[in-house]
């Protein structure tokens, strides 16, 4: 079979990552060696990476992360309290699996939502679905969705997700629809689905943040008991960079 007839049909058929590997296999003088079955071993491995890729790309992509951050370039370096041992637990993504939650708190600046996204980048190379909201936009956006209509589907969204990172919740206490929104969204995410949470406030004052004490016992307990926590410390980080 001639190879541009072949490299047509494999575009035809959408395989564009054996096309490629075949393309290239045709050129290599080396490959003439190999078996008929190790080339198709091989055109094969290169379909599964490219559609490995893609859907990687995808997930990035829906994703929204606010930083393009990775697990890899964490520093560990600078006193903030981060363990090192439990974050590279948390790259493994079997908390996610195992539907738990994240909570991080610290002050202004210490690389919470960096910390976030890259768990949730990671999460996405894990062939994991990802969404990522600041907590003051998201309220903002279920309070227009509730009024043009689309407030249950925003919330299917945010339930279907294997990971949902809300970043940057308080100081301010919640307002009583703003209550109702957080206790949805976590019911919906009980036992099916992973959560990570960022504040300054410290998790002790989260049911001030609530206000309501009957609605702040029913989020907080569906968040608190299943969760791994990091509580960072220190001086900002971009004081650090700006004054060096």
């Amino acid at each position: 079979m001639l190879t541009h007839p072949t490299l047509d049909l494999l575009a035809d058929l959408g395989l564009h990552g054996m096309a490629k590997g075949f393309h290239d296999l045709a050129g290599n003088p080396e490959a003439v060696s190999l078996g008929h079955a190790e080339w198709l071993a091989l055109l094969l491995e290169r379909e599964s990476t490219l559609r490995q890729q893609k859907r990687f790309q995808s997930r990035a992509k829906a994703a929204k992360l606010r930083h393009l951050a990775a697990v890899e370039d964490v520093d560990y370096r600078t006193p903030r309290g981060l363990d090192r041992a439990l974050f590279l637990k948390l790259a493994g993504c079997d908390w996610i699996r195992e539907r738990r939650h994240c909570l991080m708190t610290g002050p202004a600046g210490v690389g919470k939502s960096w910390l976030a996204c890259a768990l949730g980048y990671k999460a996405c190379r894990e062939n994991l679905s990802v969404l990522y909201w600041r907590v003051p936009r998201l309220f903002a956006a279920l309070a227009l969705a509730r009024g043009d209509g689309s407030y249950a589907k925003l919330l299917r969204q945010l339930a279907r997700v294997d990971l949902l990172i809300l970043d940057d919740w308080g100081p301010e206490p919640l307002l009583p629809e703003q209550q109702r929104d957080l206790l949805e969204i976590v019911e919906d995410r009980y036992s099916a689905g992973s959560l990570i949470i960022t504040s300054q406030v410290p998790i002790d004052r989260w049911y001030e943040i609530v206000g309501n004490p009957t609605l702040a016992d029913a989020i907080l307990d569906r968040i608190l008991h299943n969760a791994h926590r990091i509580e960072l410390k220190g001086d900002s980080l971009r004081k650090q960079r700006a004054a060096g």
